[in-house]
């Protein structure tokens, strides 16, 4: 596709445009989350898709894949280095920071809905600008919410129709726990220090736990028999760990342990999580816990616990299961005015037909009678209500059940009566 001076236009690599016939499974999607987060007392929140670059650093981490690799930076006009989302947790905090929402009666409970960017090589379900789902607590150490955080994105996937999601289970400790395991994990890893890729070479002296979530082949078989985290959890978060089980075993949550699963956020202590599926490969999408994130980014000790769900990868999913999304593919009815007076009635009778809550198109192409009957068809309009002059001067429209062909001819001003009464639904 061309300019006028002759330059060409393609939508960038790593985006897509989400076109009729496929935005409705999206906005379905978008219906079940709002629906489920209202049951379940969480409020929306809505942050700038762009921030500041130092937040990124900071909230995510520095040495995460995120920050080194793959975030959209650019300097303003006024000299100030921002960072296009790359995730939806640190925004957050800082809206809670920054508003001082600690100040209230927690917990808080927040939820978002929107697109993040990460610079990755674009692959299915896998974009570089992808949309997330998440929610986020604040303000309760409390296992409890855990498990019902993990239940919350379980019922998620289940109200959608999908089978086979997996819960995967890990606790990555505190700071008070992390630096022995973490000395045991380097006493264990520097002896094959050789044998790990040349990211899992620089993560050794700076994130050794990141080399466990290394999905390079060599990297796995030298982390095989790694020293396990959760065989080296301080009293309080092996009890945290064992009470998250717990609840989740009274929710009916099936959940397995993964003692490898760090996730790719240096912010994450003790409870972690993902959501994984059979036959797609990687995670749906998962969370965890952060405690020290509030500090960390400016605001007091408040604890906190989230979830980022990839909404690419859940759309992808349910076309692999060829799950039937119940939305409506169609119109109501389709309105064809047949002369010039009709076709001035018609206008504010389609308003009105609308306004009523229906769905109703009309030809604006001044087709023939046939090409408005095709219009309607390629519609899937439900009904065609038909106005000529004849029908006008009895005050009377025909209106005509496109599935079954039967017709009949109402009083003109009973219309929206008929639709009303389940006939046009």
């Amino acid at each position: 596709m061309k300019g006028a001076d002759g330059v060409s236009f393609r939508i960038p690599r790593g985006t897509v445009d989400i076109m009729p016939g496929e935005v409705e499974t999206w906005q379905y999607i978008e219906e079940k989350v709002r629906d489920l987060c209202h049951r379940c007392h969480f409020s929306e929140v809505r942050t700038p898709i762009f921030e500041q670059t130092d937040l990124f650093r900071r909230g995510v981490g520095e040495t995460t894949d995120i920050v080194e690799k793959e975030m959209y930076t650019f300097t303003d006009r006024g000299g100030r280095s921002l960072t296009l989302r790359p995730e939806g947790t640190a925004s957050l905090v800082r809206s809670f920071v920054e508003k001082k929402m600690y100040g209230e009666p927690q917990p808080t409970k927040w939820y978002y809905i929107g697109p993040m960017y990460r610079y990755e090589r674009p692959q299915a379900g896998r974009q570089r600008q992808f949309h997330q789902f998440g929610v986020e607590v604040f303000g309760t150490t409390d296992p409890g919410i855990d498990a019902e955080i993990i239940d919350l994105g379980v019922q998620f996937y289940t109200s959608l129709g999908l089978k086979n999601v997996h819960v995967e289970l890990n606790s990555v400790g505190c700071h008070r726990c992390r630096p022995l395991y973490r000395e045991k994990l380097v006493e264990f890893l520097a002896p094959k220090r050789e044998e790990l890729c040349k990211d899992c070479q620089s993560r050794l002296e700076r994130n050794p736990m990141r080399i466990l979530d290394c999905k390079n082949e060599s990297c796995q078989q030298v982390t095989a028999k790694a020293p396990r985290m959760v065989e080296h959890l301080c009293e309080d978060c092996a009890s945290h760990f064992e009470k998250v089980q717990e609840y989740l075993k009274l929710l009916g949550v099936e959940y397995r342990i993964d003692t490898r699963m760090v996730r790719g956020l240096d912010y994450y202590t003790q409870t972690a999580f993902e959501f994984t599926l059979d036959g797609q490969g990687g995670s749906l999408g998962g969370g965890g816990r952060y405690n020290g994130l509030v500090q960390e980014i400016g605001g007091p000790e408040v604890p906190g616990i989230g979830f980022g769900l990839g909404l690419e990868r859940t759309v992808l999913a349910l076309k692999e299961q060829q799950v039937d999304i119940p939305v409506q593919r169609g119109i109501d009815l389709f309105l064809i005015a047949w002369g010039e007076e009709p076709k001035r009635r018609g206008i504010p009778l389609l308003k009105e037909i609308r306004q009523a809550g229906f769905s109703a198109e009309r030809d604006y192409l001044d087709r023939k009678f046939k090409g408005q009957m095709k219009a309607a068809d390629r519609m899937k309009a439900s009904y065609v209500a038909i106005l000529g002059e004849d029908e006008l001067k009895e005050n009377r429209i025909a209106v005509k059940h496109l599935e079954t062909g039967k017709q009949e001819t109402i009083e003109l001003n009973q219309l929206v009566a008929y639709m009303r009464q389940g006939r046009c639904k």
